[in-house]
């Protein structure tokens, strides 16, 4: 059985949401592939800066 981290999780998550959302709002392949890598960056980017904003109030 497949039982995923929470950081794998967050990374497929970001990974298809930014396949949909690169798909979906932009026209050309060019501009669809840089879209979804940039959603995929705010995706990752905010799960870590949330998680160590969460660890230090949690302290």
């Amino acid at each position: 059985m497949f039982s995923p981290s929470h950081f794998t999780a967050v990374l497929l998550f970001a990974t298809f949401a930014s396949t949909v959302f690169g798909i979906t709002q932009r026209e050309t392949p060019q501009k669809m592939f840089r879209y979804g890598l940039y959603c995929w960056a705010l995706f990752v980017g905010s799960a870590i800066v949330l998680s160590w904003v969460m660890y230090l109030i949690a302290r």
